[in-house]
């Protein structure tokens, strides 16, 4: 049994994390802490005890791995708090503000022979697992470009800021996801093409990026602007052979803010209406146009795989490698805006 504690008791904690725990039976929830009860907005869970007092947390010798779930601007203090105490940490993105606190806080790991890692959930999202079963199928042929975008309309987001902090940044706050993606699948490019803007103008928060990650002949695009009236096709992968679009993003999420939890069988499953369509052309030159049936998503095997490394001693598929490099492009992506 993995026993676990959450600092944080916000929309993190109860929309992102906990409906996916609760469906672990090798995983157990023993605290959470809340720094402001008169702030609580959840439901509480019968059976978690609930506390205002952090080293309640940190001393529970029960308590194997803590889950940071705070703004990112406490993601550091809090990693080394966990630490020191001799705790498991995993931390929701972004993981840091830069990559030298990140540095050292796996620095600290290490030396203590602890585990920290970044909650990358969307490693798991289903429609980026259909893409990487559609290109392992081959029928693509060898790959020339992918392009990956995550849209917006929601103007009054950069319209009411009113000075620029990179780390609350559009390229941190949902960079972090697509960039995930691609290194985890594409490893290390061999360079990148940052085009990242303030769409209102400086002194006004980044609304719009626009990466091209390089790898060979291989073109990997990621997209967001917070201005798509209507949005781009979630992926769109394009070989010598063909192309595969997938117009709608994994559903989880979307049922997760409805409040329709995983306990349900189809919770976060693709109809046919959200299959993506490959076309192709075969060895003698016939076209095929297909729907391909969706992989299904889990957010939850972030803890399957924790559970892995801290109970059985598994090697990360998050490394500490990956989630610097994705540092390291976020901190070059916005160095130059004011």
């Amino acid at each position: 049994m993995l026993t676990i504690g959450y600092i944080g008791n916000g929309k993190s904690t109860n929309r992102y994390h906990l409906p996916f725990v609760l469906q672990r039976e090798n995983i157990k929830v023993k605290t959470i802490y809340q720094r402001n009860p008169k702030h609580e907005s959840w439901a509480r869970i019968a059976g978690v005890n609930y506390t205002s007092e952090l080293n309640e947390l940190l001393n529970d010798k029960d308590i194997q791995l803590i889950v940071i779930c705070t703004r990112h601007d406490s993601h550091y203090e809090y990693a080394k708090l966990v630490l020191e105490h001799n705790k498991n940490c995993l931390i929701e993105k972004p993981f840091m503000e830069t990559s030298e606190q990140a540095k050292e806080i796996f620095a600290m790991a290490r030396e203590k022979e602890l585990i920290v890692q970044v909650y990358q959930n969307r490693r798991f999202d289903s429609d980026f697992l259909t893409v990487q079963k559609v290109i392992e199928e081959g029928k693509l042929g060898d790959l020339l470009e992918v392009e990956m975008h995550f849209d917006y309309y929601r103007p009054e987001v950069p319209e009411s800021a009113h000075s620029f902090n990179p780390a609350e940044s559009f390229l941190y706050g949902h960079g972090c996801h697509t960039l995930d993606q691609v290194i985890s699948y594409f490893g290390e490019p061999d360079h990148i093409h940052y085009d990242v803007r303030q769409l209102l103008g400086q002194g006004k928060m980044n609304d719009y990026f626009d990466l091209d990650l390089y790898y060979g002949g291989l073109k990997v695009s990621v997209k967001s602007s917070y201005f798509r009236l209507k949005e781009r096709p979630s992926f769109v992968v394009y070989g010598k052979k063909g192309c595969f679009v997938k117009e709608t993003k994994d559903r989880q999420e979307e049922h997760l803010k409805l409040f329709y939890m995983p306990d349900n069988k189809d919770f976060g499953i693709d109809t046919i209406n959200h299959y993506g369509v490959l076309t192709y052309t075969d060895e003698e030159g016939t076209i095929h146009e297909e729907k391909v049936k969706s992989v299904n998503g889990d957010y939850g095997r972030v803890y399957d795989d924790l559970y892995e490394v801290i109970i059985n001693g598994h090697d990360k598929t998050i490394t500490d490698k990956q989630t610097l490099l994705q540092m390291e492009i976020l901190e070059a992506g916005v160095k130059n805006l004011k």
